[in-house]
């Protein structure tokens, strides 16, 4: 059956009402059909975002605005600050607690965002990595510095080429974690992530994959939409968050696409129009991303996102899969 998970493991999820992920890349329309679908079935939305979880990164994030959280609400949005780390390890955690209480009012939890990892936390579960090693982490974040980090990335496919070939060259948070894995335990992450598998949650699964057939249409919606965040203030948004205590470029929240290349616009390193350009190529290769670990996704249903009737079809999937769970 289609989007069914294993149905071992936690007794309290094997006969639970089913979990509905809605997946896809950037500027899908994801947010909006899952808006529509609140209206339709009896759900409630938790946000699967690794940017949306920080206060203040709204417009670069595009996190729904006011009037839409007021016709549905998103959970695990807004729920730490730029200058905290976030984890998928406590992204499993907080969806749980939050899956426990959607469904404790018989409703079912529609889990909405682009975050592979954070999807994978929840099912079928990542690995417990080895503790944060900072003497290790900072003298890499040093060496990172002086080299840059596509030096590091490529010290890393020396070691881990299954793990460098995920990880994007400019991805310092991820290139620094993997290396500090290897340094600390003598293993790759790739090996450490095989070998120490924590489940996750174990019972029914619909999945919906909201796929761009058009690609060129994609390109289109993503320089579009990263051109109306700069109309609608993202710099200035910037700007506001760099002004709090604690708050740098380098923290993993001011790293993220988008934000990074207004960081390095305000920090002269960069003009407008070349940050309007990377803003424009990051968020590509972010879907690109995406959309390479969505094709490796199994038991989901793909939908056109650019299909006219793209919100009936889907609504009618998700309403006949739940009853058939």
């Amino acid at each position: 059956m289609p989007g069914r998970a294993s149905e071992g493991g936690r007794s309290d999820a094997a006969d639970a009402p089913p979990l509905i992920f809605l997946m896809g890349p950037t500027a899908v329309g994801k947010t909006a059909l899952a808006v529509e679908l609140v209206a339709r079935l009896p759900v409630e939305i938790i946000s699967v975002d690794s940017a949306m979880v920080y206060r203040g990164m709204d417009i670069g994030t595009g996190k729904p605005p006011p009037e839409v959280l007021a016709k549905a609400a998103h959970r695990l949005i807004d729920i730490c600050g730029p200058n905290q780390i976030y984890s998928a390890a406590q992204f499993a955690r907080d969806a749980q607690r939050e899956i426990d209480v959607i469904r404790g009012r018989g409703r079912i939890p529609l889990l909405v965002g682009g975050s592979g990892l954070y999807f994978r936390a929840l099912w079928p579960g990542l690995s417990a990595l080895p503790s944060a090693d900072h003497r290790v982490r900072s003298r890499l974040a040093g060496e990172a510095a002086a080299e840059g980090w596509p030096a590091l990335h490529a010290r890393l496919a020396r070691v881990d080429a299954t793990a460098s070939a995920r990880i994007h060259p400019h991805d310092g948070q991820r290139i620094q974690r993997a290396l500090e894995v290897y340094e600390v335990t003598g293993r790759t992450l790739t090996q450490w992530l095989a070998e120490h598998r924590q489940p996750g949650w174990h019972g029914p699964i619909v999945k919906i994959i909201l796929d761009p057939l058009d690609r060129p249409l994609l390109h289109a919606r993503i320089a579009e939409r990263f051109r109306a965040m700069l109309a609608g203030g993202l710099v200035e948004e910037v700007m506001r968050l760099l002004e709090q205590k604690q708050v740098d470029r380098e923290l993993p929240a001011m790293r993220a696409v988008g934000y990074r290349q207004v960081c390095d616009y305000l920090a002269d390193a960069t003009d407008y129009r070349a940050m309007v350009s990377s803003g424009i190529a990051a968020t590509r290769q972010l879907a690109k991303r995406q959309l390479t670990w969505l094709r490796c996704e199994s038991g989901a249903q793909r939908f056109d996102a650019y299909d006219r009737q793209v919100v009936e079809r889907v609504s009618d999937y998700a309403s006949a899969s739940v009853k058939k769970l």
